[in-house]
């Protein structure tokens, strides 16, 4: 994400023969966003936005209003609770204690794509019928199993009940209208697959019931009827594929005008799951700084020599999370002295989660010339760059199992004058490897092979 100090600056980058560095100068010097990137010539294709950036396919009024930054953190740490609480899971071996709640919506530039749910009947501008998808703005969720969108009520259509923007009502998606869609039946294998962590019974009609419980907040929980309809990540593709009919009011995309949550875990639910026959249980993605990445359905085409790879490992009963194992962190080409202990319990890769969960205080020493701020809520070294011009900033490389180096890019870095890392409460914690640190670079999930990527400079 782009930088900004207490004087509203921004930051480039730029680059001398002995160090790197970012530049503090008039936002009128940064280069020209690019929001268009070729063509991967691989698998199912889409574009990837930051949700509040600018190139984002909203022009909703409402999905440009950026959040405070307590806000941010707020709900960023709320999500990071949730999934301590499902990693809690994997040693519990029960998913009947109430979980912990997070709101969906993280009011952050989270990375979302646009895919087109469904087939409609409609006029081209010739005048000939034309059968054609609902496009659905969808947030990718790599710690979520059943993807969902926000559907129209039947009992009443979009326009009057839901009298937003055009751009906004055209996310919901009517089930009515598409000549493809279906509604999973009760006592099917679909619907006994939800079990108890996301069944909610049977509907009218003998339709199935999902429900994704987030009882801890009164605004983002998802449930519905479970379908089935064709999806297209890009236009050559008709994936029959699952998801939930949400119905349900004050659901997290009420908030940030997305339609719903593309769910990418581990689970027989996801999207990855589903298209296993096709893709090969493989996917990636590269979360842009402010421009545009992009997310594949499949396995690269590039050698692959052209990642640094790492192990995938998985919870034997929480089969949502992908996580790596951490062995040091390098800084300015020195490791440093952390226990390993700290690193035991491996690092969740998670799409949504915007700052990483990593004891920041280790870097303090490579920024000492600067003066130290108050901490900003959960981000406890922060710095104060008032005149300030070149802001120097460590190397940070994460070293995980196997030899696999990855150096951050700058802009992972720092996070609104503070390092863009908050600590655990406890070390015995799972870290999380959030999507500020993620961004630039290519992750590549191969679940099938148990490996994740890495490659720098993707996007």
């Amino acid at each position: 994400m782009t930088t900004r100090s207490s004087t509203a600056r921004m930051c480039t980058w730029a680059t001398d023969d002995e160090h790197e560095f970012i530049a503090v100068s008039d936002k009128s010097s940064l280069a020209e966003i690019t929001c268009r990137l070729l063509r991967p010539q691989r698998g199912a294709w889409a574009q990837l936005y930051r949700h509040l950036g600018p190139c984002s396919p909203s022009s909703a009024p409402a999905a440009k209003t950026k959040p405070s930054l307590a806000e941010l953190l707020r709900c960023d740490q709320l999500r990071v609770d949730h999934i301590h609480w499902r990693v809690s899971e994997d040693s519990r071996g029960s998913v009947d204690r109430k979980p912990v709640g997070f709101e969906s919506a993280h009011l952050h530039d989270e990375p979302v794509i646009q895919v087109t749910l469904g087939t409609a009947e409609s006029k081209t501008d010739g005048g000939q019928p034309s059968r054609r998808g609902v496009v659905q703005t969808v947030v990718l969720d790599t710690a979520r199993d059943v993807p969902w969108v926000r559907c129209a009520p039947s009992s009443c259509p979009v326009p009057p009940c839901h009298p937003e923007t055009a751009d906004s009502a055209a996310a919901f998606f009517d089930p009515t209208r598409s000549g493809t869609y279906s509604a999973v039946a009760c006592g099917s294998p679909d619907c006994e697959q939800l079990g108890r962590l996301y069944g909610d019974g049977c509907g009218a009609d003998n339709q199935c019931r999902y429900r994704v419980q987030v009882p801890n907040s009164n605004a983002s929980s998802s449930s519905g009827t479970y379908g089935s309809d064709l999806l297209a990540v890009d236009p050559s593709t008709g994936i029959p594929f699952k998801f939930g009919c949400s119905h349900g009011g004050g659901s997290a995309a009420d908030e940030n005008t997305t339609a719903g949550v593309m769910a990418l875990g581990g689970g027989p639910e996801s999207l990855v799951s589903q298209t296993t026959a096709s893709y090969g249980s493989v996917f990636s993605y590269c979360i842009p700084e402010r421009g545009s990445g992009f997310f594949v359905l499949g396995a690269p085409s590039l050698d692959a020599s052209a990642y640094v790879l790492t192990p995938m490992l998985r919870y034997q009963r929480v089969r949502t999370l992908y996580r790596v194992l951490l062995r040091a962190i390098a800084v300015d080409g020195q490791l440093l002295n952390v226990t390993p202990a700290a690193f035991a319990a491996g690092s969740v890769l998670d799409s949504r989660t915007a700052i990483t969960r990593l004891q920041p205080t280790a870097f303090r020493s490579r920024m000492a010339m600067y003066r130290e701020a108050p901490p900003k809520g959960t981000l406890d070294t922060c710095y104060d760059f008032t005149g300030a011009f070149f802001l120097m900033l460590p190397r940070i490389a994460l070293v995980f199992d196997r030899g696999a180096v990855v150096e951050l890019d700058r802009s992972g870095v720092l996070f609104h004058d503070c390092l863009a890392f908050a600590p655990n409460s406890d070390d015995r914690m799972a870290g999380i490897l959030g999507n500020v640190q993620q961004q630039t670079m290519e992750v590549l999930y191969d679940v099938a092979g148990d490996a994740v990527g890495f490659r720098r400079g993707a996007c």
